[in-house]
């Protein structure tokens, strides 16, 4: 696991959270350390952000420094005047002049994003017993604004953010990157998403990503439909065939539709052409931008609710009888839980339909005339207020407390 930028790694922050809390009650304590095994990409997000700054700063002194270097060279060579010499030494001062003020203001993002890292360090430190329900809280907030942003709605992230001061425990910067790259796909250009892949080439080859000839390969298409075709074989050659040795197959796909044209009824090369094909680049972009930084595809609000699901689904959760208190009797919680198996219930459990508390033999269940069964908790409150009388809810039948336990005991 990678190191972070204090010289920990993720392991580390994680364990030295996990044993600050080691003199908390046990239960307390086991909820902390489960809830921290989570936090991976908490921390990860801002690291590779800043890993990414670093290296773009870097690029940038190698471009210019070579720039310079050369034109001394070439100034030592060449047989200049005096006038002329200075005139080209001047442009050389005024370019690395260009180059401090941008390693000035690279280095300040990497500061800003340094903070970051170290402000999260110091939130999943702070984690303890006696303040797990306002870290918890803080928590929520933080999956919250995640699960916006990955569904576009900025506008009411950063107001989350800014009313519960989360900034430096939030990826705001990060996906409104993705925002540029998401919304010139959405209107069909492709210069941001290909700007996006050069930035990170060495990192999309390492993951052998395919995301930049797919994008290629859309801009043929859309060249071909404007029936350019000089224009697309010329593309072609200067931007598909280096991809030749490893996407044949898909090249003599798309190539072939330089014959038969955008208005084909041929459904193998009709789809080519179909509105649809930038969407799916709008989910490759996804994908390959959260495997980039280390996200989880599913935003961490699904992951949580169906943790929580798969502990409640049952083949009952899907009748029509299923009861309104139970979450899986919607049909929003039922889209989620649909790839989900059943959970594993070794013994019946019986849920008093008054109180909705477990009946157990603290608290036992007891049994009406008319044969419905609730809790003896709830019974003997309704008994204690309508003196001795008890009222079944479901049915309206009327009976007195010994009633009730002569029925129980027989």
């Amino acid at each position: 696991m990678e190191s972070l930028p204090n010289g920990n790694s993720v392991a580390a922050v994680v364990a030295a959270a996990a044993a600050a809390a080691a003199a908390a009650p046990s239960s307390k304590f086991n909820q902390l350390a489960e809830s921290l095994k989570l936090e991976h990409q908490f921390l990860r997000v801002p690291f590779e952000h800043f890993k990414k700054s670093i290296r773009a700063n870097h690029r940038i002194v190698e471009k210019e420094m070579s720039a310079v270097i050369s034109g001394v060279a070439d100034a030592a060579n060449a047989d200049l005047s005096g006038d002329e010499a200075v005139h080209h030494l001047n442009s050389l001062v005024s370019r690395l002049q260009g180059l401090k003020r941008k390693l000035e203001e690279g280095s300040r993002t990497e500061h800003l994003q340094a903070q970051k890292c170290r402000a999260r360090l110091d939130h999943l430190e702070s984690a303890d017993a006696d303040n797990l329900s306002e870290w918890n809280n803080t928590r929520l907030k933080r999956i919250l604004v995640d699960y916006m942003l990955r569904m576009s709605y900025y506008d009411t992230a950063m107001k989350l953010v800014e009313s519960s001061n989360l900034q430096d425990l939030v990826d705001i910067e990060v996906f409104h990157e993705a925002k540029r790259v998401i919304d010139a796909l959405q209107n069909k250009e492709v210069a941001p998403a290909l700007a996006w892949c050069a930035e990170n080439k060495s990192r999309l080859k390492k993951s052998k990503s395919k995301f930049e000839f797919q994008l290629r390969l859309q801009e043929f298409i859309e060249l071909v439909r404007a029936e350019n075709n000089l224009r697309a074989i010329a593309y072609a050659r200067k931007h598909l065939a280096p991809w030749g040795a490893t996407n044949m197959k898909e090249l003599q796909r798309v190539m072939a539709t330089l014959a038969f044209k955008s208005n084909t009824e041929c459904a193998t090369y009709k789809v080519l052409f179909e509105p649809k094909q930038w969407d799916y680049l709008v989910d490759q972009f996804k994908q390959e931008f959260c495997r980039l930084y280390g996200m989880t595809l599913e935003p961490l609000l699904n992951i949580y609710l169906q943790a929580g699901l798969s502990a409640l689904k049952t083949p009952y959760c899907y009748q029509d009888d299923c009861t309104k208190e139970d979450p899986l009797s919607q049909d929003g919680f039922r889209k989620l839980a649909l790839p989900l198996p059943y959970s594993k219930q070794h013994h019946s459990k019986l849920v008093c339909y008054i109180t909705k508390e477990l009946m157990d033999t603290e608290n036992p269940p007891m049994v009406l005339p008319n044969g419905y069964v609730y809790s003896t908790k709830a019974l003997e409150e309704m008994a204690k207020k309508n003196g001795g009388q008890i009222t079944c809810p479901r049915t309206g039948f009327i009976c007195n407390s010994s009633a009730l336990v002569k029925a129980y005991i027989s």
